[in-house]
């Protein structure tokens, strides 16, 4: 099935149709991406995302296969093609499997949570597995696919990353805060993939005052905590009712808070675009 949701892709610049998308295009050799969320044709964080993009290039000792601005022009294009007023997730692609690269750059089938879920949370399990370099966003595969399938026999909808110490770091496609009180605790930066939905929450929490102790939760120790929440492009920020069989409280006043303010900037940021 092709990755690609709509009628239109950018392959290296060029509009081609939905129906020319292979997926071995972004699969195949090695890829750094990044995925933004759309609304009416505009990003939110564009230029946050890009610049993470540019940062995982520059870990992996790779090349820009286009610039900000050359992104930019191809995000106006493709959406003017579309004309998708819903809300979507754009994915870009620098994949080096030919000595050119490939850059691409399509929409992706959204999943969003739904209202039930952001009120009555979401289940959760644990996964062993920790990422080689977890501060840049390259596909691998292989643990996507492993993931993928453990999450549909437990019927769940993330998986929580512990790595060979017990340390719980980040979700698989999320990055995750645990709650006490009413302070907040998640991995050190160089644990994580840095989310720019999680940027914008510790900051929301520094200027609100809200203490956040930048800690790893111990697997062992998770029970002493009252709720749990991931952050992410897709599910904001979305808690969590169980993981694996110990329940948490999903009406922790905190995790409203601050899923309405970041949601008041991620508005503002869309006039930042054009």
């Amino acid at each position: 099935m092709s990755e690609c949701y709509g009628n239109y892709f950018i392959h290296n610049g060029i509009v081609k149709p939905a129906a020319l998308f292979d997926n071995s295009m972004v699969y195949e050799g090695e890829s750094v991406y990044e995925v933004l969320r759309m609304k009416s044709g505009l990003p939110y964080f564009f230029e946050e995302h890009i610049q993470r993009l540019e940062n995982s290039v520059r870990l992996q000792k790779k090349n820009m296969l286009a610039t900000m601005e050359q992104i930019r022009d191809d995000i106006i294009k493709l959406a003017g093609l579309e004309k998708v007023k819903k809300e979507v997730n754009l994915k870009i692609v620098f994949n080096y499997s030919e000595p050119s690269g490939n850059y691409l750059l399509y929409y992706i089938e959204p999943v969003y949570p739904t209202p039930e879920q952001y009120s009555n949370g979401v289940k959760g399990i644990f996964f062993f597995a920790e990422r080689i370099n977890p501060e840049s966003k390259v596909i691998n595969h292989k643990l996507r696919s492993e993931i993928y399938h453990k999450l549909i026999l437990e019927n769940a909808y993330e998986a929580l990353l512990v790595n060979r110490e017990g340390l719980i770091t980040e979700g698989s496609r999320s990055n995750i805060f645990f709650i006490k009180g009413n302070e907040l605790f998640t991995a050190p930066d160089k644990f994580v993939l840095g989310g720019i939905t999680r940027k914008h929450i510790l900051k929301i929490c520094n200027d609100f005052n809200i203490n956040v102790i930048h800690e790893c939760v111990k697997l062992s120790e998770v029970s002493n905590y009252e709720s749990v929440f991931m952050t992410g492009t897709s599910p904001v920020v979305l808690p969590f009712n169980m993981i694996d069989n110990i329940s948490f409280n999903v009406n922790h006043h905190l995790i409203p808070f601050l899923r309405n303010i970041y949601l008041e900037k991620a508005e503002e940021s869309l006039e930042y675009f054009v």
